[in-house]
């Protein structure tokens, strides 16, 4: 993290408390799921922080973001209300997508936060086709895509990739390679495990950032932003994580030892990022004590709100379900 100078201190500090957010509002979402009180799967980004808020950071208000089925810090980094993302897990009507989408498929078209997706790799081609659409209407909006490294493996991957070249589409595809997809490693699955290389061979250029690094994640995509906005051309990011827990709320996570995962906590992105504020005098001990003190408040809010929130009734199953 040393390679690159700290931003603003208030930006710095801010970056600090959406990533303190974002892992108390996964680590509540994980109690209350085992509670019972949270429905179908449950996918939590706890290790992700700082990818996530860096990258997020860096696009602009008018920018478009797509994520996976692993979405919810999207949605709060991206500034959907805590109340109404957990409201959304917990099948509220007061939730972002009424209690409709749950974990899986939670969107915020106000913020351009375009949704979560349960197919894997079934993103990108949608993502591709925001893309197209801001190229045909003439806007310089860029569609930052997420997906994870098992997605390049799926169809979707090399199809979209191989048009938004063709078409010079102004999409920045976004791979969070954590090297430890549910039961394999790249290893068994993958005959080419450089994604970068790969994404070449379709005419897409590519970067990599450190995914545990918010400030390299900021600059990076911010770079990667930049070249798909002003030469129309799609982009490749890879970034370097780790979640800490399994695959879904349900996975054992029995693929990793203990060694491996004791090697990813000691680069905990909410850790590193923290201690070196406070090295290098952008805020107190004291300072960050508060900030973890009102993440978690701030969390407890949101469940109050969400358990507060009725079911959606009955009758509104067919609402908002229209037939071509």
């Amino acid at each position: 993290m040393a390679d690159h100078p700290l931003p603003d201190a208030g930006v710095a500090k801010e970056w600090l408390r959406a990533m303190l957010l974002i892992r108390r509002f996964e680590e509540r979402a994980g109690d209350l799921y085992a509670k019972g009180a949270i429905g179908g799967f449950l996918h939590q980004s706890i290790g992700e922080e700082a990818v996530i808020v860096g990258t997020v950071r860096a696009l602009r208000d008018t920018d478009f973001l797509v994520s996976t089925y692993r979405s919810h810090g999207h949605a709060l980094a991206r500034g959907t209300s805590p109340d109404h993302v957990m409201a959304e897990l917990l099948g509220r009507v007061d939730g972002v997508s009424r209690g409709r989408g749950g974990s899986m498929h939670m969107a915020d078209v106000s913020r351009r936060f375009m949704g979560g997706f349960g197919i894997v790799g079934g993103n990108l081609p949608i993502a591709a086709g925001i893309a197209l659409a801001s190229d045909q209407l003439g806007r310089d909006d860029v569609t930052l895509c997420q997906f994870g490294d098992g997605a390049s493996n799926q169809g979707t991957f090399s199809e979209t990739l191989n048009l938004a070249a063709l078409w010079k589409l102004p999409v920045v595809f976004l791979v969070t390679n954590n090297r430890s997809g549910p039961g394999a490693t790249p290893a068994r699955h993958s005959a080419v495990e450089d994604l970068l290389r790969r994404a070449e061979g379709f005419g897409v250029a590519g970067l990599r950032c450190d995914g545990m690094d918010v400030i390299d994640a900021y600059n990076v995509v911010g770079d990667a932003l930049r070249l798909a906005r002003e030469e129309r051309r799609p982009i490749l990011v890879e970034a370097a994580t780790q979640r800490f827990r399994g695959h879904s709320a349900a996975d054992p996570d029995a693929q990793r030892s203990d060694g491996e995962r004791e090697e990813w906590r000691r680069r905990d992105p909410l850790l590193t990022f923290a201690r070196r504020l406070v090295a290098e005098g952008a805020i107190t001990q004291e300072a960050r004590g508060a900030l973890q003190a009102e993440a978690a408040a701030r969390v407890d809010a949101a469940v109050a709100f969400a358990e507060a929130s009725p079911e959606p009734r009955p009758e509104s199953l067919h609402d908002d379900v229209h037939v071509a």
